[in-house]
């Protein structure tokens, strides 16, 4: 009854659509990976649960900019058996509401790295403190390049044939966001790396290799995703096909003589101001270095009488 009325005294909107995009913080992610490392030491848990805290901004966008760890076992060999300590979970959001009322309770999260198949039970007892719980799947040990967050939320799936609708998670877009003061406390944290190779140059570079690999792996599962409907083995989803499609119109037709003339002609502007810049900095350098010249030559004269007296 007390963590009912603690939820029921919250003023935070909850909206009525469906969730469009996940932010989530730095912060959670520190706290994910420090929950798997120890539970990791001290237990053979193949993956650990915690709930989310965060608040609703417009337009469905869903803020999550705290976690804390909930206590959770479940049975290996049988998926249905599993434990999540409710009472803990409420016990920790009551006094976490007293540090910062904003935050309220808005999904739950594991550490996967995939969906399981009991995920939709214990997002049934998320949804008794969050009606739109939305679950983040947090990989604590990514081998895969890209972020390490996967959000999803439940929705009813209607089957054509009429039997009963059965839910299931819908996938949604997920981003790493920070504010000023996260940002801050994350490079303090990469100081302490004690890295040679962090640097600008070798910085942007790593960035660049990371993207066009992530990209690789991304074209190989649309090509991977088209050849199992060419032969037959997935449904065809109209509206990936449709987006696949946007995606194909954006690309630029490098044999059109339109695009090739102008791509040479903002090269070579590019290249001019490359140029000129250049010619500006040789110039700079050969004045430094003649003033140089004549600022000597002008104190050994000065020297000069001083030495013939």
């Amino acid at each position: 009854a007390n963590f009912d009325s603690q939820i029921n005294q919250s003023k935070m909107p909850v909206p009525s659509q469906n969730t469009q995009k996940v932010i989530v913080h730095p912060l959670v992610l520190l706290s994910v990976v420090d929950h798997y490392n120890r539970m990791k030491k001290i237990g053979n848990q193949k993956r650990v649960v915690g709930a989310l805290l965060g608040c609703w901004r417009s337009k469905g966008v869903l803020d999550i900019s705290n976690s804390f760890a909930v206590p959770f076992d479940e049975d290996v060999k049988d998926k249905s058996v599993w434990f999540l300590d409710h009472d803990y979970l409420e016990n920790m959001y009551v006094m976490f509401k007293k540090v910062n009322a904003r935050e309220r309770i808005v999904g739950w999260y594991h550490t996967g790295p995939k969906l399981h198949s009991n995920d939709i039970d214990i997002n049934e007892l998320i949804r008794r403190y969050c009606p739109n719980s939305v679950l983040v799947i947090i990989d604590a040990l990514p081998i895969d390049i890209g972020l390490p967050t996967e959000a999803y939320q439940v929705v009813e799936e209607v089957h054509d044939d009429g039997s009963p609708t059965s839910k299931t998670f819908e996938h949604i877009p997920s981003e790493i966001g920070a504010e000023e003061a996260e940002e801050v406390g994350v490079e303090h944290l990469l100081r302490d790396i004690k890295d040679t190779t962090i640097g600008t140059l070798s910085q942007r570079i790593t960035n660049q290799l990371m993207g066009l690999k992530g990209l690789q792996l991304q074209l190989k599962e649309i090509q991977g995703y088209l050849e199992s409907i060419s032969e037959g083995k997935m449904p065809i989803n109209h509206q990936i096909v449709y987006q696949l499609q946007d995606v194909f119109n954006l690309i630029p037709d490098i044999n059109n003589e339109t695009f090739i003339d102008s791509f040479h002609i903002k090269t070579n502007d590019q290249m001019l101001v490359v140029y000129l810049a250049a010619m500006v900095r040789a110039i700079v350098a050969l004045h430094n270095l003649i003033n140089n010249k004549i600022a000597n030559r002008d104190s050994e004269e000065v020297k000069d009488p001083k030495k013939d007296s």
